[in-house]
């Protein structure tokens, strides 16, 4: 062994020479690119002139002696990364012990919110900034102190916020390569971004008043602060500082994620919950650090969705993805997509610039990701090829490529799935990270002759999926089918085939095989109290019940074949209500075949609302039953009132269900009931436009949707859309104001009966230039009238002997008003 060592120690040394002279010439390479590179950003004259668009680095022909990882000389632009300079994280000594014990204390009085009004908790916050002040930055270096000041950052005002960001900036690159200040330069960029809202709004002053300590003792007066920089002005300027070494961030763990926050407040994109399983913000640890440790508010609500931006923002961040582009080498992009640290920026790079639509372009990021796929899908490269094949199987670079495929161009879909899946799917299906890349390829299908191909080829290892753990694969097509419109019946035989029935009488237990995700065979041999459901057999029957037509009837078939009280079980199931709450959302499963499924249960409407899972398929039902049907269910409701009243769940139904109105006043309540019914035929009749109740979920809300450049509509169908939806907004309110007219109360409100009475005649006029039709819906939703051509029910007959002398001649004024405007029409 002590020769080997000291044999190996002697060619070090005999080989030190040679290697430093090849290290040198490299370095002499890179050098010369990089000072390209910076030449390039600066714009000087006289440096060589910047690549062409798409003019990066291009590999050589590929010989037939070359083994697959040879060392090309030519690719050192790889090194001009290396090459930078190291970037020393920040360091100002340690925290003074005083002054930390003084924020622990601090942050007790936080977590137990001992402020009595907003006052108190302001002089608070003020209190702790003096004690902090000219302590600011080191105290972000802390680990202890670092959370506690972002605990104060979401008490603080608008002004501490922006004073401390400007502190900040002064070492704002150091700061970001931080273990413990990354994170306050996170959070205060997050709550910038709340801030900036109020700042367009003109709700936050530039300057604040506040006592400085060591001048009012000696002056005895209060001095005032200058005006400091605005929100916009301090996060463009964060922007060009981490511009300039942005790459270098890139790859750094505890700075990366400064970029991406960065990004989405200049685009305005809706931030993930910090406590969401999608988050892109923070790191799982981080996120938990934050949870256990120090309990920190860790997401602001107004953060959830998307906000308005200033127009600056827009060209910064067109200007960032520019610049950043340019000074990445294709050697260097490609080294980020496996990156675990820098693929999340560069996905979010992808996305933004697939917004703008520049993917396509020639020298994109995604171009230099896919080795020129994007501007030229029909180009054949085995070596692009082979590296698609190891970042589908490596464990970052498939999140990567789920990405790529989402914003990939169909063109660059249909070349991906020709390249790397068909033929294929049996084994990257039952890869551990390559079955996520299928998944995502199946559910962007671009084309209806795209996605039966893709089902033609997974068809018969549908079995193998379906029961081996693989079953999103399945689900992706299912999802692709609605969001398509297409290859109903393909799909459907396809499970047929892969669950194992053959006969009528085997595929009447579907939606058990489905629900409990078992072969046939398999099913029949097995206890059946024993079984429990399966969450991706449930979402699988959910995506077809949502199919069009007659396309889903092989699952309503199977569901009214099974035994009432085995289906009622289903009912207290977390996974198996999910089923029954579909069937009754479903804007394709018909009114009569909702009643029918609900009539399954025997009337046990009671025992449903008292359930923690049935009240939410009772509540699905109500809201889409028809009155005589909710005065049935109501009934049944009345006469087990104690037990509900009794029941959590029974108390939030009896509420909704207004079951105390129907006992007080049940022609009250019908009279509501009956105004919801005449409200939604009137939007019906008026716009076109079918109501649907209950929670829905549209095809485009389905996981791994997205929108292509196909399905944007255009300006003309967008100030349609929106013209409709003002209308309803303003036909709503009318509604509500022309109601008091059939309310069962007094009007002693003169203004309110003449706010009634313009409501009721505006209303009048829009329904004339909408037509007979929509004037009779209207005039029927108003005066409380039965429409043409149906004859009136004997509970309206009854009522209407019932009214008193007012109520009648109301209703005359109505009939008369109604006659005249038809003899003037």
């Amino acid at each position: 062994m002590g020769t080997d060592v000291k044999r190996k120690t002697r060619r070090g040394k005999r080989g030190g020479e040679s290697k430093r002279q090849q290290s040198n010439e490299n370095n002499k390479v890179s050098k010369n690119v990089d000072v390209d590179v910076k030449e390039a950003q600066q714009g000087n004259a006289e440096s060589k002139p910047a690549p062409a668009a798409g003019e990066g680095y291009i590999a050589p022909p590929m010989g037939t002696g070359d083994s697959l990882f040879f060392i090309d000389k030519n690719a050192s632009t790889q090194e001009v990364e290396e090459d930078m300079e190291k970037i020393s994280p920040a360091s100002y000594g340690l925290v003074n012990p005083d002054l930390q014990k003084y924020l622990k204390g601090c942050e007790d009085m936080l977590d137990d919110s001992k402020f009595e009004t907003a006052e108190d908790r302001e002089i608070f916050v003020n209190n702790v900034y003096s004690e902090i002040k000219k302590f600011e930055l080191q105290l972000t270096t802390d680990k202890e102190c670092s959370r506690i000041l972002e605990k104060i950052f979401f008490i603080s005002s608008d002004y501490q916020i922006r004073r401390f960001l400007l502190l900040m900036r002064e070492d704002l690159i150091r700061l970001a390569v931080h273990r413990f200040s990354s994170h306050t330069i996170q959070t205060l960029l997050l709550l910038s971004a709340v801030s900036l809202e109020r700042e367009m709004r003109g709700e936050t002053n530039g300057f604040e008043t506040v006592v400085d300590g060591d001048e009012d003792e000696k002056n005895g007066h209060q001095s005032a602060r200058t005006a400091l920089p605005t929100f916009e002005e301090l996060i463009l300027e964060t922007t060009e500082t981490l511009t300039e070494r942005w790459s270098y961030l890139m790859a750094d763990e505890f700075a990366s994620h400064i970029l991406r926050v960065l990004m989405l407040v200049l685009s305005g994109r809706a931030i993930e919950d910090q406590n969401s399983h999608s988050n892109t913000v923070r790191s799982k640890r981080s996120t938990k650090f934050v949870e256990v440790k120090s309990g920190a508010q860790g997401h602001h609500p107004s953060l959830a969705k998307a906000r308005e931006t200033p127009d600056s923002f827009g060209s910064a961040l067109k200007r960032l993805l520019k610049t950043s582009n340019r000074s990445m080498s294709d050697i260097v992009v490609r080294g980020f997509a496996t990156n675990p640290v820098g693929s999340p920026v560069l996905q979010l790079m992808l996305e933004l610039e697939a917004e703008r639509g520049k993917s396509e372009v020639a020298g994109s990021l995604l171009d230099k990701c896919l080795m020129g796929l994007a501007s030229d899908a029909t180009s054949q490269n085995p070596r692009r090829d082979t590296a698609l094949q190891m970042t589908i199987e490596d464990v970052v670079g498939s999140h990567f490529l789920q990405t790529v495929v989402k914003i990939a161009p169909s063109s660059v879909l249909q070349a991906i799935y020709e390249s790397q899946i068909r033929g294929r799917i049996r084994a990257f299906a039952f890869h551990p990270s390559a079955n996520f890349v299928v998944q995502s390829v199946f559910v962007n299908a671009k084309s209806q002759r795209q996605l039966k191909s893709m089902i033609e080829e997974t068809a018969p290892i549908f079995g193998d999926l379906l029961f081996n753990h693989r079953p999103g694969v399945v689900r992706a097509l299912v999802d692709s089918c609605i969001r398509l419109g297409a290859a109903y019946i393909e799909i459907i035989n396809a499970l047929y085939g892969g669950l194992g029935t053959k006969t009528l009488e085997e595929r009447r237990e579907l939606i058990n095989l489905l629900a409990f995700l078992m072969p046939y065979k398999t099913f029949i041999n097995s206890d059946y109290d024993r079984l429990k459901f399966n969450i991706q057999g449930s979402l699988i029957i959910q995506s077809i019940l949502q199919f069009p037509g007659d396309s889903n009837e092989p699952v309503l078939e199977s569901f009214f074949s099974q035994n009432p009280q085995t289906i009622f079980l289903w009912c207290q199931d977390p996974s198996g209500s999910r089923i029954i709450e579909s069937i009754f959302t479903s804007p394709h499963v018909s009114p009569k075949t909702k009643k029918k499924a609900m009539e399954h249960f025997g009337g046990r409407y009671a025992e449903l609302a008292m359930d923690k899972y049935g009240s939410r398929i009772f509540e699905k039902y109500w809201a889409i039953a028809d009155i005589d049907t909710k005065e049935i269910i109501i009934q049944a409701l009345v006469k087990s009132e104690t037990q509900l009243q009794d029941n959590h769940s029974g108390r939030f139904v009896l509420r909704n269900c207004r079951v105390e109105q129907y006992k007080r006043r049940a022609s009250e309540w019908r009279e509501r009931e009956r105004g919801l019914e005449r409200k939604k035929l009137m939007f019906e009749d008026i716009l076109g436009k079918k109501i649907v109740t209950g929670d829905v979920r549209p095809a485009a809300a389905l996981s791994g949707y997205h929108k292509s450049s196909n399905d944007v509509k255009p300006d003309s169908f967008k100030k349609k859309q929106s013209n409709k939806t003002s209308e309803v907004d303003e036909i709503d309110s009318l509604f509500e104001k022309s109601r008091i007219h059939t309310a069962p109360k007094d009007l002693n409100d003169t203004k309110q009966a003449e706010e009634a009475t313009s409501a009721e005649s505006m209303l009048s006029a829009l329904a004339d230039s909408k037509g007979d039709k929509s004037l009779e819906a209207v005039m029927s939703a108003i005066s409380g009238t039965k429409r043409k051509g149906k004859s009136k029910s004997k509970k309206d007959k009854t009522e209407e002997k019932e009214e008193s002398p007012k109520k009648k001649s109301k209703r005359a004024k109505e009939e008369d008003r109604k006659k005249r405007r038809a003899f003037v029409g």
